[in-house]
């Protein structure tokens, strides 16, 4: 699998604004150190306390988002291929996992990390142009440099200016509900399941409070719930549940028969 975006390769030493400043960055990014550091950030917490602003220019918290998994997405407006097409692509995974796990079952960010350029109505154009409605479990939120910079840090993602605009690898993160990192999915064009499979996780968690039935509905759920290659799509399948009950009803008919044989000939 694909997991960067045209990575730097530059003749001269390239300049790019990190963590607040400017710094020299290589020529050539270590892919394989980039790839470290967006695994390193699995399990961390990403903090609740980062503000961003809607299309609408109302302020959103991560903390006012917990309690719900999050798929978060980072893009830059004026990129004019792969961020439109990842987020097109997401989009169409993002509706297919909705059915079957649920309309509001989770929620997903789209950031734009040019804290320059990525205004709320650059962000409105954005999504209005990739015909995805703001709302309805999806925001695109724009951000200071500041945050921009813990946020990339938490998510171990990582981005370099260039002279195309730049270059970042292409990564979906999902979060559990405390808002830990539990997953990352690299790839313009990845397999469904690689987002599908985590987030059915998490949507199907029973929390403790949960009473018995919901709890056995939610298991349920989670190994019906499953990827059919052929159509591309995820699909509820109760056949295991179907066979394990014949199998049991066979059990329990061949044991009575034995039972009954073995009374008779006493």
């Amino acid at each position: 699998m694909q997991r960067w975006r045209n990575l730097p390769r530059l003749a001269g030493p390239a300049f790019f604004l990190a963590m607040g400043s400017l710094a020299v960055a290589q020529t050539t990014l270590d892919r394989e150190q980039v790839l470290r550091a967006s695994e390193a950030a699995l399990g961390g917490e990403v903090s609740g306390e980062y503000r961003f602003t809607d299309i609408a220019g109302q302020p959103v918290t991560l903390e006012s988002l917990r309690g719900t998994p999050l798929v978060v997405s980072l893009v830059y407006t004026s990129c004019y291929h792969t961020c439109p097409m990842v987020t097109e692509y997401l989009a169409g995974v993002v509706r297919d996992a909705r059915k079957v796990l649920g309309k509001d079952s989770f929620r997903v960010l789209t950031i734009g990390f040019d804290a320059a350029n990525d205004t709320p109505a650059r962000m409105r154009q954005f999504a209005r142009e990739r015909g995805i409605d703001d709302g309805g479990g999806w925001q695109f939120l724009s951000a200071d440099p500041e945050t921009i910079a813990g946020l990339t840090r938490d998510l171990g993602f990582t981005y370099v200016a260039s002279v195309k605009g730049f270059d970042h690898l292409t990564q979906a993160t999902v979060l559990d509900r405390e808002g830990r990192v539990y997953r990352q999915v690299y790839g313009d064009r990845f397999a469904a399941p690689a987002l599908v499979e985590p987030l059915k996780e998490l949507v199907f968690q029973t929390p403790p409070a949960a009473g018995l039935l919901t709890s056995l509905a939610n298991d349920v759920r989670l190994y019906c719930t499953v990827f059919d290659p052929s159509t591309g799509r995820y699909r509820f399948d109760y056949s295991l549940f179907v066979e394990i009950f014949v199998a049991v009803t066979c059990l329990v008919v061949v044991g009575w028969m034995i039972v009954r044989t073995w009374r008779r000939t006493a």
